[in-house]
């Protein structure tokens, strides 16, 4: 799991069944100061977050389809919270 931060919606016409009916958002790693951010990557929302939200993404496969109840899918990435707030300790 990473936290991410919410960078857009996509929208499709045409896409695979196991995305049907989902929210499907554009998220970006959040990283410490000085550190290089990664690309950007697409999640399905199970937490209906929204542009510009702080969320928690699972980037397992595996666990992805498991909750989504799917099997054989190619879902990958999906966000399963909406963080409010994180404290680091220096």
């Amino acid at each position: 799991m990473l936290i991410a931060k919410v960078i857009g919606t996509v929208v499709s016409t045409i896409k695979h069944p196991a995305y049907h009916a989902q929210k499907i958002m554009l998220v970006q790693a959040l990283h410490l100061p000085g550190e290089k951010p990664d690309d950007a990557f697409v999640a399905v929302d199970l937490a209906r977050a929204g542009v510009g939200d702080v969320v928690l993404v699972c980037q397992e496969g595996g666990s992805t389809r498991q909750i989504m109840g799917l099997k054989d899918q190619p879902v990958r990435s999906s966000i399963v919270g909406v963080i409010d707030s994180v404290y680091l300790e220096k």
